[in-house]
Formats: structure tokens, sequence, C-alpha cells
């Protein structure tokens, strides 16, 4: 048994491996450091390969997917990600544009490549890593919120159109909250909610994948994601900008 897991150095990408490792999954791990990678799962009793790529550069998806495309994967875990906070008027274009590509395309790239696979030999698994953030819009973080919901969605409906083919590949999507990961540094936001570890985070994501759940929640999310449907979106989008500030560089 074999997972690839995309942004694998730290927060959820690296629980999740450590999960999978406990289920006896042999791990392919991508970040941009690989000397980094090799660091942290040197003493991991399942075998791991380091790949140290910027999954942000189109080329690289698919260098990434010839590499691993005879290895036979069973599990394709994309969760590389990042987010940028401010008003979209004061935000960077150019770290926009990188998230995008590295949130968006790179995402669906590898979906694409790696579930082609997947559904000519009738099994495989595929996790996106998205946030409870892709069922809504946020303002002060506009492009992020975008993103994810572009996620959710891509997720969803190729989950109804495998169901509706009869196929037992599974695809679904974890969306938390705010994790405590390195992930509010480097976007620049501070969350004035409480946050979840990146343990309970992953521990939930391998769990709800392994259940086949096609959008799977933390416990303290369940109750969110139903206030979504439930509030107008003005009122959502007010305490978004009210929950999420940027701290500085």
């Amino acid at each position: 048994m074999v997972a690839l897991v995309t942004g694998a150095s730290s927060g959820i990408g690296r629980s999740i491996c450590k999960y999978l490792a406990s289920y006896g999954y042999d791990l392919f791990v991508v970040s941009r450091n690989k000397e980094e990678l090799e660091g942290i799962y040197k003493d991991y009793s399942v075998k791991v390969v380091c790949i140290g790529v910027d999954l942000s550069k189109k080329r690289n998806c698919y260098k990434l997917y010839d590499m691993l495309k005879g290895e036979r994967i069973d599990i394709l875990v994309n969760n590389a990600g990042m987010g940028d906070a401010g008003n979209f008027v004061d935000t960077s274009l150019n770290k926009e544009l990188e998230m995008l590509d590295l949130n968006v395309r790179a995402y669906h790239i590898l979906t694409k490549l790696f579930i082609r696979d997947f559904v000519k030999r009738d099994y495989g698994r595929v996790l996106n890593v998205g946030s409870i953030a892709g069922f809504m819009s946020g303002p002060r973080m506009a492009s992020y919120y975008a993103t994810k919901n572009y996620i959710v969605s891509l997720s969803m409906a190729i989950n109804y159109e495998l169901k509706s083919i009869g196929s037992k590949v599974y695809i679904g999507v974890f969306c938390p909250g705010p994790v405590d990961t390195e992930f509010s540094k480097r976007a620049c936001v501070k969350f004035n909610i409480k946050s979840i570890s990146s343990d309970e985070a992953g521990k939930c994501a391998v769990e709800g994948m392994f259940r086949n759940k096609v959008v799977i929640l933390p416990n303290n999310m369940k109750l969110n994601k139903l206030l979504i449907k439930l509030v107008p979106s003005y009122v959502v989008m007010k305490i978004n900008s009210l929950i999420q500030e940027r701290t500085s560089n």
C-alpha cells in the first residue's frame, strides 16, 4: 500500500503521513525542501521517499506524475497550499497568483492525472485538503476562500460522477477550520477563534477518508457548516471579517 502526500513537511500534511504510516502505508512525501523532509521522516518504520519539488510551477506537477505513475499509488493526498490576508486592493498580486497555482492548479492537475489511472484499475483514493472556507466567502482573505471554494466544489462533483458510473474510486475533501500550524504565520493572518491541533486534523482526515465520507469535517466545524446554510451570506461575511485579521509580515 502506497500513499502520495503533498505539503508533507509540516502541519496537516505531516500529521496525515503519520496516521497513514500507522496503517502500514509506504509514503512518497512532497515539499519544496527535500533535505527538510529527509530529516523529518528518517526514523519512520515504513518506506518513505522524499521528493523536493515546487508544485506552484505547472511543469513540476506533470513531472511529479511522470515520476510516480508507475508506482501504483493507492492514495493521493493533495495538501500543499498557502494563504494570504488583507483587503483585496492591498494584497500582493504575485502572491495571489502563486496561491492560485498551488491551491487550485496543482490540485487540479494531480487529481486529473492520478484519478484517470485509479478509474482504469477501479481502485484508489483521492483526499483533497480544503477548508470550511470552501463553503463561503471571506473578506480579508478573499482569494484564499475562493481557492477553497474551487476545491470543495470540484471534489464533490467528481465524487458524484464516480458514483454515477459505478466506480469504486473514492474522492473526498477535508474541511477544517483554523488549525494550529505554520499556515497562519505564512499567510500573515490571525484567527480570533480556537484552533485544533494538526494531529487532531490529520486523524480526522484519514479516518473520514477510510469511512468514504465525501465532506470530512472536524467536530468543531459541523455546527458551523449548518449555520453557513441558514444564516444570510452577508452576515457570514461580516463574521468572517471580524474573526480574521492581517498581521505584519
